[in-house]
């Protein structure tokens, strides 16, 4: 990087307003196909090619001023995770609208403490570890080859990705000429065995990214879950004679096995957390030398972030909104005053001390997977859980649980005090990739992190009133309304769902806690051969637990592009090894260039697919909020479903292809 970067403009007006214009449409998207289909999508790298489009008008904008820009707008694919959880309060019949002034509250201070909690982090999870942070490095390749100085092999490489990815993605999602993903289903005995496949060419670039340590993991969680755990569960409760093979076999998974991932997960992330302990506490005391010697970072601008003294007051600033926010909530049900200022205090430290070890964990996971593919929904239910346990305790004591109203009020306040850690959780998330974007492209931390407070202040202020004009639009799984309205048409909320029926299953003593602690134990057995793979190989080799409890968790139409990428990338660098040692040419200088045109070109189909999201988005919420249907734009061809799974299957084959031989001009 050149040595006048350092007199680049970056937070500047112009590109505080572009932001805010970005989150506020990405935001609007994010709410809506998270509410569908149960998944978000990143917005940073979409936000960085709308920032240089945009940008290119004006002749001194700069690399470091649209890294500002994606970093402010990338909190909308992020703060729009709140609606895993908000949603089920409709549900459960407790609310019956979305409060604006409640849900403002909830997302801004959970969201601005997830930037303040990962803050000390930087240092340790970014400058000094070797994560791959797939989408924070994809964002930085695309920045530099935007910039004027970085010549014109990274845009092709982009725009190539790019088209290609929205043109399979508008025939998938628009069109529904092809599908998005196809299974093969047989039965041994009574066994159900699934031998999944998606077809994302945006999550077999971040497969890419990810690298084949993660890609093995999750195949692994994958192989347990479909080639074990399923067959295991429908081999010993036979199927009833009226049910659908494929429907019953994911029930199955949906309410048992997916609860082991639950477990993977939840230990997994809690050794993960004992394990940054140190570096934690390193960053942590770092930042607090700063408050005693302010001059000591001024020589160094990469290096400064936030003050302590900034990140206290912020802090102290978000507490009071969740007390706030608590208050409001609790202010019309009419509960005796020292019982209601028992039950804040006790929210409001859960949410702030769960919130902050799972920022930890959330910026591992989305340094390892990246943030579209870190399972945000998992950290909710942790959460959900602990938050249930200690208000139950709460509850009997105060005698709360002694009524079905008490027991509904309890199971309402630990969702929404859950609603505030999943914003902690998901800015986390997001904060860690941006700040990996910036380190790469020499950004000023503290102004990125200034920046992305910014967009968490603008995305919350559009999140309540989309979720409120999606709900009287359409209504959700179980909750209409108007009962006039289509129950085929509402969205699905699939992790409020899930939600609620954890809160609701531990308040009313039925949940089946056996999943759970088997996926605990199942995680600690992880644990100790990554453990064993590490030391035995000098960390050639890992098994990172997290990525097998996503394995497990996770849909497998989104595990498996992934691990497809992670398996591409591998053979890709074993080819160009075998090729230097048969032509003698430099083996790095050939990975290094292999390593860029991959980058850039699996960055191209995060950004194709992501773009044609949003616009796919807008139309579709055009129709239904109209009275159309979901799917406008859909040639519904009759007797399709097969043809589609063999088009999907060819086109996603044809998409390796072309992405191999982009990858491999390396060798010219």
């Amino acid at each position: 990087m050149s040595t006048n970067q350092f007199s680049l403009k970056e937070l500047t007006l112009r590109g505080i307003l572009l932001g805010a214009l970005i989150t506020v449409v990405f935001t609007a998207s994010n709410v809506y196909l998270g509410l569908k289909v149960g998944l978000t999508f990143a917005s940073s790298i979409p936000a960085a090619v709308i920032s240089m489009a945009v940008l290119k008008f004006f002749k001194d904008s700069n690399i470091l001023e649209n890294n500002m820009v994606q970093t402010q707008a990338s909190s909308a694919g992020t703060l729009s995770s709140v609606i895993f959880v908000l949603p089920a309060m409709l549900m459960m019949g407790y609310w019956q609208g979305f409060p604006f002034w409640q849900t403002l509250l909830i997302c801004i201070s959970g969201g601005v403490l997830g930037v303040i909690f990962t803050v000390p982090l930087r240092n340790a999870m970014v400058v000094k570890s070797d994560l791959p942070y797939p989408e924070g490095v994809a964002a930085a390749e695309i920045l530099k080859a935007g910039n004027h100085d970085s010549g014109e092999s990274g845009i092709k490489e982009i725009a190539a990705g790019g088209v290609i990815a929205a043109i399979v993605g508008f025939a998938t999602n628009g069109l529904r000429v092809i599908a998005d993903g196809a299974s093969l289903w047989f039965k041994g005995g009574n066994a159900i065995f699934q031998v999944p496949m998606g077809f994302s060419f945006a999550l077999l670039g971040a497969g890419y990214l990810v690298g084949m340590v993660g890609g093995i993991a999750i195949l692994l969680g994958i192989f347990f879950t479909w080639g074990i755990a399923v067959p295991y569960f429908t081999a010993s409760s036979p199927m009833p004679a009226d049910a659908d093979m494929v429907g019953y076999a994911l029930s199955i998974w949906k309410n048992k096995v997916r609860f082991i991932g639950v477990g993977t997960i939840g230990i997994a992330a809690i050794w993960t957390l004992l394990v940054l302990m140190k570096p934690m506490a390193q960053g942590m005391a770092q930042s607090f030398r700063a408050l005693k010697d302010p001059n000591s970072q001024k020589n160094n601008r990469t290096s400064q972030d936030l003050s302590p003294k900034t990140m206290i007051y912020t802090s102290l600033a978000s507490i009071v909104l969740i007390v706030l926010a608590l208050y409001s909530f609790l202010q019309p049900v009419g509960i005796e005053a020292s019982t209601a200022i028992i039950l804040i205090a006790i929210c409001t430290i859960l949410a702030f001390v769960i919130g902050f070890f799972v920022a930890a964990a959330c910026g591992y996971m989305a340094g390892l997977v990246g943030s579209s593919s870190s399972p945000i929904s998992g950290i909710g239910i942790i959460s959900v859980v602990t938050t249930s346990l200690v208000l139950m305790l709460i509850g009997t004591s105060t005698g709360l649980l002694d009524t079905a109203e008490g027991q509904k009020f309890l199971t309402a306040l630990t969702l929404f005090t859950g609603s505030i850690v999943i914003c902690i959780a998901a800015i986390s998330n997001d904060n860690l990739q941006d700040l990996k974007t910036g380190y790469l492209v020499e950004a000023t931390p503290w102004r990125q992190q200034f920046a992305l407070i910014v967009g968490v202040i603008v995305g919350a202020l559009v999140i309540a009133p989309v979720l409120e004009i999606l709900y009287h639009a359409y209504g959700f799984a179980g909750a209409m309304p108007r009962e006039t309205m289509d129950a085929s048409q509402a969205l699905s909320a699939p992790q409020a769902t899930l939600m609620m029926t954890i809160a609701n299953g531990i308040f009313s003593h039925n949940l089946e806690w056996d999943y759970i602690f088997f996926g605990i134990g199942f995680g600690v057995v992880l644990i100790i051969i990554d453990a064993i793979l590490k030391k035995s190989s000098a960390n050639r080799f890992a098994l990172p637990a997290l990525a097998v409890g996503m394995g497990i968790y996770l849909p497998p139409v989104v595990n498996m592009p992934i691990v497809i990428g992670a398996i591409l990338a591998w053979l890709v660098n074993r080819h160009l090894e075998n090729y230097a040692k048969r032509t003698g040419k430099n083996a790095a200088e050939m990975k290094k260039k292999a390593e860029r045109f991959g980058t850039l070109f699996a960055a191209g189909l995060i950004v194709g697919e992501s773009l044609i999201g949003v616009l796919l988005a807008f139309i579709i919420a055009g129709s239904v909020t109209s009275g159309g249907s979901d799917a406008p734009l859909a040639l519904g061809l009759e007797n399709w479903e097969s043809t589609a799974e063999i088009l999907g299957l060819m086109v996603f084959a044809a998409g390796v292809t072309t992405f191999t031989l982009r990858v491999l001009k390396a060798k010219k």
